[in-house]
C-alpha cells in the first residue's frame, strides 16, 4: 500500500509541477524500468515524493519495497500516441533517494515485486489476488495510453510542484496531430497475471468495457487451461477441466460479442470511442498471433468485418422510411436521406475512425465493402415494397447513378482514400436484372392504362361535351398527342439514364402499346361520332385527330431517327399512324360525300336545267368544308382537298353517264351553258381551297362544246382535245354524253363514236396517263338494240348511187 501511495504521490507531484497534463502523466507505465534524460529538478522532486512515500510505509508497518520510478511521456508512443518517446534522448541518470541505502535495489533489478505485497481485497474474499490483479489492470489501461479511473479522480495531497523547462506547446493542435495519426502494427502486450479473476468477474469487465483488465485475465485463464491440459497427457478430461474449457469458451464468446457491439456503434458514439477501438485491434491482433493454442475461438477478423457491415445496415435502418400514404415521393426521400447518411459514416471513417486501427486492417476499404453490401441489403428489403413504376425506376437510377455519383461514394470529401473502383454498387447476381424486369412490366401495365386513360379523358372532357376543339397556331389540336409524347418520351429518356438494354426494353414497350392504343382511340372515336349530328362539329373533330396523331409520329419519328435498335417496331408504328390518319381522313371524305351526294344526284336532270337549288346547296356544304380545312395539317389538308375535288367532279359527270336526261330540240344549247357555268364555280372553289389537281378543270369546258353543238357532225371536231386530256373515256362514256346531248341513234352518232375509237388509237401512246377518272366512273347501258351496231351492218340497205 505504501508503495502504491509512493506511485500514486509521485504522479500527483508531477502533475502539480504543471509540466505536462493530467492525461498525459496518467498514460506512465509502471513497470519498465526508470527513464532517461529527466533533469536534476525532477529528479529531486521524485526523491522527495519517496521520502514522503517511505515515512507512509514505516507508519503503516510494512516492509521496505522497492523505490518506484515515474516514467514521463509528454507524446503518445508508437502504439497510437503522439510525440517522441523519451527513452529515445540522452538523459542523467537520477541520484539515489537519501532515504534508501546504496544496495537498495531500484525496481525491477531484484525479485522484489509490489505484487506480493499485502492488499486488500478490492473485489471478493474468494479471489485473493484481485486486488493486485486490478491494480496490474490500472498499469495495463496506462500501457495501452489510458489513465486509471482511480488516478483520475484522486486528489492528491499538496507538493511543493518542479517545473521542467519545456517548449511552449499548443495543446489543441497536438491533439489535433494525435488524432490524424495512424496506429502502429506493433504493440507491447502488459504482463498477464499469475492467477486469472473468477469467470463473473472477468464477464462483468467484459460487460462494463473494460477490456485491457478482462482480456489480460482472460488469457491468463487460457494459460491455465493449456497447463491442466498438458499436465494430463493422454488420461481422459475431467470434468472440472472440461468445465472450465465451456467457461474459457464463454468468455471469449462473450469478449467477442462485446468487440462486436463496439465496433457497431463506432460510427454513432462520440469521438472518444476511439479508444475503445484501439483495445479492440490490439485484441484481434493478438487472438490471431495466438490462432491455434488451444483455449482461444476464431474468426476474429471475420467478426470484426461482419460487425462494420452489422454497423453499416443498422445505420442504414436508422433512415427514416415513410409509407406511400404518408407520402407519395416516399422512396425518393428515403434514398436521399440514405445517401447522405452513407457520405457522413464513410467521412466520419475517413476522418476518425481509420486512425483508431493499424494499416493492416485497411479500415477505410473494409468499411466500404461493407456498405456496399449493407445497401444490397437495405435495397433488397425495400424492393419488397415498392409496387409503382416511380419507385422501380427510383431504384435503379440510385444504384445505377446516384450511388457512385459525386453527391455519395464519388464525393471530393471521401477522396484520396476513396477510388473509383470503390465507387459502383456490388450487388447480388440476378438483383439488377429483376428490378429490370420488374420495372418493364410495371411500365407495360402503366403504358396501358395511361393510354386507357387518354380514351376515357377526351371523351368525357370533349365528346361528350360537345366542345369545339381548340385551336392553336392556326390547326385544331388535341391535348393527347402533347400528353402521350410527353409520357412516352420521358421513359425514352430516363431510360437512357440507366442502360441501353434498358433502354431497348422500354422503346419496344411503348411502341407496341402505342399500336395497341391507336386501334382502341379508332375503334372508341368512331363509336361516338357516328351518332353525331352536327356536321361541321363532326368535321372539325377528325381535323383535330388527323392533325394530332400526324404530329405523334412526327415527334415519334424525329426521336427514332438514327435509333438503329427496334427497327422493325419502329417501322410498324409508322405504318400504323398512317394508316390511321388515312383512314380518319377517308372517313371525313366519306362523310362529306354523304352530304352532297343527294344534290349531286339531282344534277343533270329536269329539274337541275331550270332550278339552281342543289347546286347551290352542294357549293354551300363544300364551302364548309374549305373553312375547316384551313385549319388542317397542309401535308394533309392537300391530299383531302384533291380528294374532295376528284370525287367532286367525278360525281358531277357522271351524273352524265346514267340517262337520266335527253335533251330534245334546242335544250342542249341550255344545259351546255349551265354546266360551263357550274364547271367554273367548281373550278374556282377548288382553287381557293388550294387543290392541286389542275387536270380536272379542262372535263367540264369538253363535255359542254361536245353538249353544246348545233351540228352533230362538229362533235367529231372535238374528241381529239377529250381524248388527249383523259384518254380513259370510252364509247361508252361519249355514249352516255350523246343521249345527254340528244343523240340516241342513227348514223351520225356511229360516226361519232367510230372516230373516238380512231382517235384513242392513233393516239394511245400521247395524252395524260398518269391519271384516271372515267375508268372509276360507271356508265349507263343503251338499251337500243340497234344503238351499238356499227354503221357498216347497214350500208347494203342504203340505195345504191
Amino acid at each position: 500500500m505504501a508503495a502504491k501511495g509512493a506511485k500514486e504521490t509521485g504522479l500527483d507531484n508531477v502533475e502539480d509541477s504543471g509540466s505536462a497534463s493530467p492525461s498525459k502523466m496518467d498514460r506512465a507505465d509502471n513497470n519498465r524500468p526508470p527513464a532517461k534524460g529527466i533533469s536534476k529538478a525532477r529528479n529531486k522532486g521524485l526523491m522527495q515524493s519517496f521520502k514522503h512515500s517511505i515515512k507512509k510505509r514505516v507508519d503503516m508497518k510494512n516492509p521496505p519495497i522497492p523505490r518506484d520510478t515515474v516514467r514521463l511521456r509528454r507524446s503518445i508512443s508508437d502504439e497510437g500516441t503522439c510525440g517522441d518517446n523519451l527513452d529515445n534522448t540522452p538523459t542523467k541518470t537520477s541520484p539515489a533517494s537519501p532515504s534508501l541505502s546504496v544496495d537498495s535495489p531500484m525496481y525491477g533489478q531484484s525479485g522484489i515485486n509490489p505484487v506480493n505485497s499485502k492488499i486488500p481485497l478490492t473485489r471478493t474474499q474468494s479471489d485473493s489476488v484481485a486486488g493486485r490483479l486490478g491494480k496490474r489492470g490500472s498499469a495495463i489501461r496506462r500501457s495501452l495510453g489510458l489513465g486509471s479511473k482511480k488516478e483520475k479522480s484522486s486528489k492528491p495531497d499538496p507538493l511543493q510542484a518542479v517545473r521542467e523547462t519545456v517548449p511552449p506547446t499548443d495543446e489543441r493542435s497536438e491533439e489535433t496531430a494525435c488524432h490524424r495519426s495512424n496506429v502502429s502494427e506493433s504493440y507491447t502486450l502488459p504482463e498477464i497475471p499469475a492467477t486469472a479473476l473468477s469467470v463473473m468477474q472477468i464477464n462483468g469487465l467484459i460487460e462494463s468495457e473494460m477490456l485491457e483488465e478482462a482480456y489480460l485475465n482472460l488469457l491468463s485463464l487460457r494459460q491455465e487451461f493449456r497447463h491442466d491440459l498438458e499436465a494430463l497427457e493422454d488420461k481422459d478430461l475431467p470434468v472440472e477441466l472440461g468445465r472450465k474449457e465451456k467457461d474459457l469458451n464463454m468468455l471469449y464468446r462473450t469478449m467477442m460479442d462485446k468487440l462486436s457491439k463496439i465496433v457497431q456503434r463506432s460510427c454513432t458514439v462520440p469521438s472518444h470511442n476511439n479508444e475503445l477501438l484501439i483495445q479492440v485491434a490490439h485484441i484481434i491482433q493478438e487472438e490471431e498471433r495466438r490462432d491455434g493454442e488451444p483455449g482461444g475461438v476464431a474468426g476474429w477478423r471475420d467478426a470484426w468485418r461482419d460487425a462494420v457491415r452489422d454497423g453499416m445496415g443498422e445505420a442504414l435502418d436508422r433512415v427514416p422510411l415513410q409509407t406511400v400514404q404518408q407520402n407519395s415521393s416516399w422512396l425518393a426521400v428515403h434514398l436521399g436521406q440514405l445517401g447522405k447518411t452513407i457520405l457522413g459514416d464513410l467521412e466520419k471513417v475517413k476522418t476518425e475512425l481509420q486512425d483508431s486501427y493499424p494499416p493492416s486492417f485497411n479500415v477505410f476499404e473494409t468499411y466500404v465493402t461493407s456498405c456496399h453490401d449493407a445497401v444490397g441489403g437495405h435495397l433488397k428489403t425495400l424492393l419488397g415494397q415498392v409496387t409503382e413504376l416511380k419507385d422501380f425506376y427510383a431504384l435503379l437510377d440510385f444504384i445505377t447513378n446516384q450511388y457512385s455519383s459525386e453527391n455519395i461514394m464519388g464525393s471530393s470529401s471521401l477522396k484520396p482514400e476513396m477510388t473509383e473502383k470503390w465507387t459502383s454498387l456490388n450487388l447480388e447476381d440476378g438483383f439488377l436484372e429483376q428490378i429490370r424486369r420488374r420495372y418493364c412490366q410495371c411500365l407495360q401495365e402503366n403504358m396501358s392504362k395511361t393510354l386507357t386513360n387518354v380514351i376515357k379523358l377526351e371523351s368525357n372532357e370533349m365528346w361528350n361535351e360537345m366542345k369545339k376543339p381548340n385551336i392553336d397556331n392556326d390547326l385544331y389540336e388535341s391535348h393527347i398527342h402533347l400528353d402521350i409524347w410527353t409520357n412516352i418520351k420521358g421513359f425514352f429518356v430516363n431510360s437512357k439514364k440507366i442502360d441501353g438494354d434498358l433502354e431497348q426494353s422500354v422503346v419496344q414497350i411503348c411502341l407496341e402499346q402505342l399500336q395497341q392504343f391507336l386501334r382502341r382511340f379508332e375503334s372508341a372515336f368512331t363509336q361516338w361520332s357516328s351518332s353525331l349530328q352536327d356536321p361541321s362539329l363532326k368535321t372539325e373533330y377528325y381535323i383535330t385527330y388527323i392533325n394530332c396523331f400526324s404530329t405523334l409520329k412526327e415527334h415519334i419519328e424525329e426521336h427514332m431517327t438514327g435509333y438503329e435498335k427496334h427497327p422493325e417496331q419502329a417501322a410498324q408504328l409508322g405504318k400504323e399512324m398512317n394508316s390511321l390518319v388515312l383512314r380518319l381522313r377517308q372517313t371525313l371524305l366519306e362523310f362529306f360525300l354523304s352530304l352532297v351526294k343527294p344534290y349531286l344526284n339531282q344534277m343533270m336532270t329536269r329539274k337541275w336545267l331550270s332550278v339552281d337549288e342543289d347546286f347551290k346547296e352542294l357549293m354551300s356544304r363544300t364551302k364548309s368544308l374549305s373553312k375547316c380545312t384551313k385549319y388542317m395539317r397542309p401535308s394533309h389538308a392537300e391530299l383531302f382537298v384533291n380528294d374532295v375535288h376528284y370525287h367532286v367532279v367525278k360525281e358531277y359527270i357522271s351524273q352524265l353517264m346514267k340517262n337520266k336526261y335527253n335533251c330534245k330540240n334546242s335544250k342542249h344549247e341550255k344545259a351546255a351553258e349551265k354546266i360551263r357555268e357550274q364547271w367554273t364555280e367548281i373550278k374556282d372553289l377548288f382553287q381557293e381551297m388550294k387543290s392541286t389537281s389542275v387536270w380536272l378543270n379542262p372535263l367540264g369546258y369538253h363535255l359542254s362544246k361536245l353538249i353544246g353543238q348545233k351540228n352533230k357532225r362538229e362533235i367529231k371536231t372535238h374528241l381529239l382535245p377529250l381524248v388527249k386530256d383523259y384518254p380513259d373515256i370510252s364509247k361508252k362514256h361519249l355514249a352516255a354524253v350523246l343521249y345527254f346531248r340528244g343523240i340516241t341513234r342513227g348514223r351520225e352518232r356511229q360516226l361519232i363514236l367510230e372516230q373516238l375509237s380512231e382517235v384513242k388509237r392513233k393516239f394511245e401512246n400521247y395524252g395524260n396517263q398518269q391519271h384516271s377518272l372515267f375508268n372509276d366512273m360507271p356508265a349507263a347501258a343503251n338499251t337500243d338494240c340497234l344503238a351499238e351496231l356499227p354503221f357498216s351492218c347497214f350500208s347494203h340497205f342504203l340505195p345504191s348511187r
